[in-house]
């Protein structure tokens, strides 16, 4: 039987303990960087065998057409577009609303756990997980609440502070070895894939800027939201380096594209949704963007993976 996880010894491991090490320091820097692509020449188009792995923000609620209800699934999400350009020989998405990490093990509802989905003979995995281990959904509404008690100021950001320390870049850091845990039960159950980390797309206005009441967030929330996020994508960056996995930027391609745009121009739709998706999810373009990203990714590491 295949172990999903590898010794932490030697010179791989050293280096796995550095990098966790620094996501678990608090590192709040964005890397601009592009993580080194994985060392598997598989997964290159045409008689590969392509899994998707994933939370919402792969499977793609409410967008037109939905092909499991349960899992909030469309066959227009980045993974069947992906498939849909590459054509693989055979496509599995296992990606499920509401999954964390631990769904990578365990059933969710009628979803069995998504690393069955696995074996030898995968070319290809994409992954896309995380925000809900760090919490996206209460972070939401614990800042939509507080909002209503100082609009003009950052109410959310001090609650999440009030004990010295910011709670969400703790959560973050600790959701690191999960992922990481995660991505070496990939390798172990696909040693011949070509794993990608999807990273998650941009939410709230680059410049910081705020768009009460269509995102109901205070004033001085909207930057310390967006630069959370941008410590989620870090570390998710720095987890698939040290595990030989490529990363795909998916928040530089969807800037100006956030929940406070018009709805010509989102791409990411807000709590009361204007086109068909879930609300704070990104809609049918949104998943096109992410799509071109993976593909682009996919593109770039021909021939050096």
């Amino acid at each position: 039987m295949t172990k999903d996880t590898r010794p932490a010894g030697g010179a791989g491991g050293r280096r796995r303990t550095a990098v966790l090490g620094a996501v678990l320091g608090g590192c709040a820097l964005v890397a601009t960087g592009t993580a080194p692509a994985a060392a598997h020449p598989a997964g290159q188009g045409r008689g590969a065998a392509y899994v998707a792995l994933g939370d919402s923000y792969t499977s793609g609620p409410g967008i037109p057409r939905q092909v499991d209800t349960a899992c909030a699934r469309s066959d227009h999400n980045y993974p069947s577009l992906v498939a849909g350009r590459r054509q693989p020989a055979a496509f599995t998405d296992v990606s499920c609303g509401g999954a964390t990490t631990a769904e990578m093990w365990r059933p969710q509802g009628t979803n069995p756990p998504q690393l069955d989905a696995l074996d030898r003979h995968t070319d290809l995995v994409t992954l896309q997980i995380g925000g809900n281990d760090v919490g996206f959904g209460t972070i939401i509404g614990t800042c939509a609440r507080l909002a209503a008690q100082d609009p003009a100021g950052n109410p959310c950001e001090r609650s999440y502070n009030a004990s010295g320390y910011d709670r969400l870049t703790l959560t973050i850091a600790q959701t690191a070895p999960k992922v990481d845990r995660v991505l070496r039960a990939v390798h172990a159950r696909a040693p011949h894939a070509r794993v990608v980390v999807v990273g998650y797309p941009d939410l709230l206005p680059e410049d910081g800027s705020g768009c009460f009441p269509q995102v109901p967030f205070a004033q001085g929330d909207f930057p310390y939201l967006r630069d959370t996020e941008k410590r989620l994508n870090l570390m998710l960056r720095l987890v698939a380096a040290v595990n030989r996995a490529a990363y795909v930027d998916a928040y530089g391609p969807t800037v100006g594209h956030d929940m406070c745009k018009a709805p010509a121009d989102r791409w990411i739709e807000p709590l009361q949704p204007a086109s068909p998706a879930a609300p704070a999810h990104p809609n049918a373009k949104g998943e096109a963007a992410m799509a071109e990203a993976v593909l682009a990714r996919l593109d770039a590491g021909r021939g050096r993976d």
